[in-house]
């Protein structure tokens, strides 16, 4: 009796299948939202060390290298070395302002764990948040997987937000201010 109640209930799911596929297939491809002009325009970024949980052990183990503050200094180094923005010391003087963060996800097992890295740009204007970049951070038994991992993940997130900064050359010429005004 079980076995007859699933196998209708099987074929009553695979029946829905062919409506569904059609839908997709017949509905208009998902044309991508603008990102906000703020964060291509910006010039000036301030970078806010929002902190986070603590790299310094989990269960008497090292969890990543590089202390509490590796998040603020690896994310710090990486848009410094890029070039695009001008690093400055305040939010008041920045177009935007990139809070990083971290926080550890404790998974009940002993060793991997598994953390967020969390990149907000916010308007410093209206402090309002433009974007959220979070990628999660895999966890491993050694801690140079960790790390590595830890690296990946950073790389991904700032490799987004020098997408989300880059514009095209055709946008940007067009959102140059007239000189007729």
């Amino acid at each position: 009796m079980i076995k007859l109640t699933a196998f209708y209930a099987v074929v009553a799911m695979l029946g829905l299948l062919p409506i569904s596929t059609a839908q997709s297939k017949g509905s208009a491809p998902v044309i991508p939202a603008p990102v906000p002009p703020q964060i291509a325009a910006a010039q000036k970024v301030f970078i806010s060390n929002a902190g986070g949980e603590s790299f310094e052990s989990v269960i008497d183990e090292t969890v990543f290298s590089g202390g509490p503050d590796r998040p603020y200094n690896q994310f710090y180094a990486a848009m410094k070395g890029w070039g695009r923005c001008e690093l400055v010391s305040s939010p008041a003087d920045a177009d935007l302002v990139l809070e990083i963060s971290w926080v550890l996800t404790d998974t009940g097992l002993k060793l991997p764990v598994l953390g967020q890295l969390r990149l907000l740009v916010i308007d410093p204007k209206t402090h309002v948040t433009l974007w959220n970049l979070t990628e999660y951070v895999r966890g491993a038994i050694l801690l140079g997987n960790r790390d590595k991992n830890f690296d990946r993940a950073m790389t991904i997130d700032v490799n987004r937000l020098k997408t989300l900064m880059s514009v095209p050359a055709a946008a940007a010429a067009s959102k140059k201010p007239d000189a007729t005004n």
